[in-house]
């Protein structure tokens, strides 16, 4: 299952408090004040880690405490502080302040770590509040209170191209025949329900992350179908491959496909519309000639990247794997 939207409530380790201590020594009739401090709570962190790739752990838990810091002790002991609390989430996750939608910080590399809740300082044990006036004090400090907070958890995955298109144009198949990824494939609409990444060789020991996204349709920007659900993950990806099926089995002409999913990604905004985009024709082992030809006169006037392919039999996928390692190239250098 994925999942990547989460919402968790964070509390950090209260203070422990301080100690109210009078020494008592053999032969000293008069024993001073040595009440020690209490421990510092523990403070909470999230770090990010590619050993994980969903926010699941954070459907069935959704609270996080950190160790409260032990109070002091007589003969000026400080109470042991509490133990820090580190949660591990996956490369790619914005964490954000729930109630005040404040961005708190973006897990995109791996071991970055960020301390979300803070831990209560410990009170002061009596042996601080000894005066000139005042030799036995009998009073301490609590612990301060810790942070608390509400966060949110939102995944983007992190990719170097992301396939877009209908549903059923191809991009699970392709995904399949260019790395070890084993998505679900079927002739029924939404084969794909979440995202999935594949690494790909692209040949001189280069490799490329490849996300595909479950398939748009029309209105995929204004969340129909499963679209504004995943469109996030393709935000970070350097380029897009949009996939054409031209078989004769495709109810709307290959052009007008092409049209409709670049207007739901300019409506969508976050610059997936201006992203370096590869056009790839799909299914062309059973294409419509007509179809495949009026789309790549309709590609090129654009003056965008076309290849054409069938995943099924491999025609076309060396092409598609040199403009892909290339335009990726050309994008790191920008």
């Amino acid at each position: 299952m994925f999942i990547d939207k989460a919402r968790i409530h964070v509390l950090a380790g209260r203070g422990g408090r301080g100690c109210v201590s009078f020494r008592r020594e053999k032969f000293v009739p008069h024993g001073g004040p040595d009440g020690g401090d209490g421990g510092k709570g523990g403070d909470i962190y999230l770090k990010a880690t590619s050993r994980k790739n969903t926010l699941l752990d954070f459907r069935y838990r959704r609270i996080f405490k950190a160790e409260s810091g032990r109070p002091g002790e007589g003969s000026n002991r400080t109470g042991k502080s509490g133990k820090d609390l580190w949660i591990e989430v996956p490369v790619g996750t914005v964490v954000t302040e729930a109630d005040s939608g404040l961005l708190l910080q973006d897990l995109n590399t791996e071991s970055t770590t960020l301390v979300v809740a803070k831990g209560g300082r410990g009170g002061k044990g009596n042996a601080h509040f000894v005066t000139p006036t005042h030799q036995a004090p009998e009073r301490a400090q609590d612990g301060e209170p810790a942070e608390e907070r509400f966060l949110e958890l939102e995944l983007k995955l992190i990719a170097d191209a992301g396939l877009v298109g209908l549903p059923n144009a191809g991009k699970s198949t392709l995904l399949s025949r260019i790395s070890a990824a084993k998505p679900k494939i079927a002739s029924y609409p939404f084969t794909t329900l979440e995202p999935l990444l594949g690494v790909v060789d692209t040949g001189d020991s280069t490799t490329v992350v490849v996300a595909d996204i479950p398939g748009l349709i029309e209105g995929a920007s204004q969340g129909h179908g499963l679209g504004l659900q995943f469109l996030r993950h393709v935000e970070r990806t350097r380029i897009l491959l949009h996939l054409i099926d031209v078989s004769p089995e495709q109810e709307l002409s290959p052009v007008k496909s092409f049209q409709m999913i670049r207007k739901e990604l300019r409506e969508y905004g976050k610059g997936l519309y201006s992203k370096s985009q590869i056009v790839v024709a799909t299914k062309i082992d059973i294409a419509d000639p007509e179809r495949l030809t009026s789309l790549q006169t309709f590609v090129r006037k654009q003056g965008l990247p076309f290849v054409a392919i069938s995943a099924v039999t491999g025609q076309g996928l060396p092409d598609l794997l040199f403009l892909l390692k290339n335009q990726i190239n050309i994008e790191k250098e920008k």
